[in-house]
């Protein structure tokens, strides 16, 4: 069974840029389509990004797409999402979590990270 676990949070201004990290341990990383969502104070978890095995296949949400980027390297087990031009709205913890099949935008996920903070200041 895989273990997530997310990194580089923080808070930050309107404007900036930050990269999220996903380290993937106990698996067998390359076998999982990998996704980031997140969860707003009083909302629902969301769709952010996600990307295929191999990473040739990517999915962003409309709300972040041309600000984010999700890649991946199998050789480090690692995930991660650059994101530029961050807005107030983007504030949420995100999660990074990964599947066995398809990487597409739903939220059906088998394993899931603890999460990180993500503060956007205006």
């Amino acid at each position: 069974q895989v273990q997530l676990v997310e990194s580089g949070g923080g808070l930050v201004q309107a404007g900036d840029s930050l990269t999220l990290s996903c380290a993937a341990s106990g698996g067998t990383f390359g076998i999982y389509a990998m996704g980031w969502l997140r969860q707003a104070p009083g909302k629902e978890r969301e769709f952010v990004a996600a990307i295929s095995r191999t990473g040739a296949l990517k999915y962003y949400s409309e709300s972040v797409k041309g600000r984010f980027t999700v890649s991946r390297n199998n050789a480090k087990s690692t995930m991660y999402l650059s994101m530029n031009s961050l807005k107030p709205e983007d504030t949420a913890v995100y999660y990074c979590a990964g599947r066995f099949g398809a990487a597409d935008s739903t939220l059906g996920y088998d394993y899931w990270g603890q999460g990180t903070q993500v503060t956007v200041s205006s």
